[in-house]
């Protein structure tokens, strides 16, 4: 059998059967050989137990999204086969025990299949089933042409740490999987995994690692991050590699701490940061409009997810747009940018740095729970030309110092205790010097101030939107978020659609948005929420109202097979 492209790959099994680790082997072991990947996985909102299942996408070009199909299928428990068995392609495979064959008569006249007794040959190894994932793997690489070397080079990297017989343990399992299926199953199921010659290395990463690699290359030195899904990515990376690059992370008692602590850092002079969903979003309001009216930088990554309230915390959503743009009280300048894949995080997080510095005032990135979780294949990123920039911070002692003096651009000059520089800064409207004041002309004069501060950032930092695609096309997509994956995958199909990404949401790119809307022939909006924010906020800031809108809410991707469908419909009816 030929490869599909994209070819499905999914494996499904209990939770603690080592499902999601099983995944990401087999997606780094197809980097490895020279294909790009997309890792898409599900979990129950629950603290234990539960189904879990994850995708990976195999493609010889780049792969932007999951899929609604599966070519291959890896149930490490019965269960598995009759979640999934409907997403089933045509001749699909599925691997299963040979011990457990429940729930196989529904399916087997219809496909491959390829019992293998996975259970037995992990207690070969260690007495224990608990290495049937391993024992899988190996048998996969027999079934796709894959290179056992590859899966025992990353068996080996990653327990390196651990004892050599765990290693071992696993090497044998592997080596004890592809033997058995090589023996039995001698034709194989398809050359997926077959190496490709002279591909540049590529990395598999996800967006919680991006933005957190995006901190430490920004010059990170303070974080305080409380554990929430799905933002809880972040901090572990960022615990585990303080030291090696010498900033703090701290883990606060709850994300009121965590907001404050990281005001506090940022007021003495480091850059800091918080992340957390929309929940403890919530909590941190009070902060956030605090470092608006004290001018403090800070970096807020904002990891949506579905709600209201605890919602479904596992899944995905993008329902929060509105609450930043409008969290706390009265106005106050506050960037907001979104990410639409780990790529676009890192180097966003790297620009969220610069521009809190700049501007003295919170910038939230956006990522929802498929870009934070969710891990994609790519060149590693080329930072070089990234320059730290600390804006307007004298390090020095300075005389009779204004810290909210009436710059005309709307930026004040700022510094940190301790270098003998008398100022004052508390969450009192204020003076020039920072005095409270209930005066209607400083009142007047430090609004205009603080809120001038969007007017320059627009005119100096914000970039423009993007448009895939040709120029001019019968259907304009618009769209933000984790969308764009899929967006550009279904578009693979259509030469006369073109896309309009936007990834700047506060300033508003409303010029650039309103001349690319301008000139659309038909316009559907997509979004993973339930009212269309983003083309509420493109219909406030420019005036164009997009009526034909796909929206999506039940806390899954929209697959590319779902956007491909709605471009066909639109198309038959004109």
């Amino acid at each position: 059998m030929q490869m599909t492209t994209p070819f499905s790959f999914k494996v499904g099994g209990q939770a603690g059967q080592g499902v999601k680790s099983a995944g990401q082997t087999f997606s780094k072991v197809a980097v490895r050989s020279g294909y790009h990947i997309y890792n898409y996985t599900e979990y129950p909102s629950l603290i234990r137990g539960g189904h879990n299942v994850i995708q990976t996408v195999v493609s010889a070009e780049e792969a932007y999204s999951p899929v609604n199909y599966t070519n291959f299928l890896v149930a490490l428990n019965p269960e598995t086969i009759n979640l999934h068995k409907d997403e089933l392609a045509k001749g699909a495979g599925v691997l299963f025990d040979a011990e457990e064959k429940a729930n196989i008569a529904t399916i087997e006249k219809t496909y491959r299949l390829f019992p293998i007794p996975l259970a037995k040959l992990a207690r070969e190894v260690n007495g224990e089933p608990i290495l049937k994932n391993t024992v899988a793997l190996g048998a996969v690489l027999a079934l796709l042409g894959g290179k056992l070397d590859h899966l025992k080079d990353l068996i080996s990297e990653e327990f390196s740490r651990k004892d050599p017989e765990i290693v071992r343990q696993n090497l044998a399992a592997a080596q004890g999987g592809y033997d058995f299926a090589k023996k039995n199953f001698p034709a194989g199921f398809a050359e997926v995994l077959k190496p490709r010659e002279k591909q540049n290395p590529k990395m598999v990463i996800c967006g919680n690692e991006a933005v957190a690699l995006g901190a430490i290359a920004a010059g990170l030195q303070f974080a305080a991050i409380y554990p929430m899904t799905p933002v809880s990515g972040i901090l572990h990376f960022l615990a585990a590699n303080q030291e090696k690059f010498g900033y703090v992370y701290k883990l606060p008692e709850d994300e009121i701490a965590g907001i404050n602590m990281a005001i506090g850092a940022s007021f003495a002079g480091a850059r800091s940061m918080v992340a957390t969903s929309g929940g403890g979003f919530c909590l941190m309001t009070e902060g956030y409009g605090l470092a608006g009216m004290t001018e403090n930088p800070l970096v807020i990554v904002e990891g949506m997810r579905t709600g209201p309230a605890t919602g479904m915390p596992t899944w995905s959503e993008q329902g929060d747009l509105q609450f930043v743009l409008h969290a706390h009280q009265s106005e106050f300048p506050r960037v907001v940018l979104a990410a639409g894949d780990a790529k676009e995080a890192f180097f966003l997080t790297l620009k969220a740095f610069n521009l809190a510095d700049k501007y003295q005032t919170p910038v939230v990135l956006l990522v929802d729970k498929n870009i934070c979780e969710n891990d994609q294949s790519f060149s590693s990123f080329d930072y070089a030309g990234y320059r730290i920039d600390r804006g307007r911070l004298l390090l020095q002692k300075s005389e009779n110092f204004q810290r909210y003096e009436l710059a005309k651009d709307g930026i004040s000059p700022r510094t940190i205790p301790g270098l003998g520089t008398y100022f004052k800064a508390n969450s009192d409207e204020h003076d020039s010097l920072g005095f409270s004041t209930d005066k209607s002309i400083d009142r007047n004069q430090q609004m205009a101030k603080r809120m001038q501060k969007l007017a320059t950032c627009a005119a100096e930092d914000m970039a423009e939107p993007l448009l895939f695609g040709p120029k001019e096309a019968d259907i304009t997509i618009v769209s933000w978020g984790s969308n764009k994956g899929s967006i550009r995958e279904a578009m693979k199909n259509f030469p006369n659609v073109n896309y309009l990404h936007l990834s700047w949401i506060n300033p508003f790119p409303a010029e650039a948005v309103q001349k690319i809307l301008g000139r659309a022939r038909h316009i559907i909006d997509i979004e993973a929420n339930f009212s269309g924010q983003m083309a509420s906020l493109i219909r406030e800031k420019t005036g164009i109202e997009i009526k034909d809108r796909l929206l999506k809410y039940d806390g899954r991707p929209f697959f590319p097979e779902e956007i491909s469908k709605a471009i066909n419909d639109y198309l038959m009816t004109t």
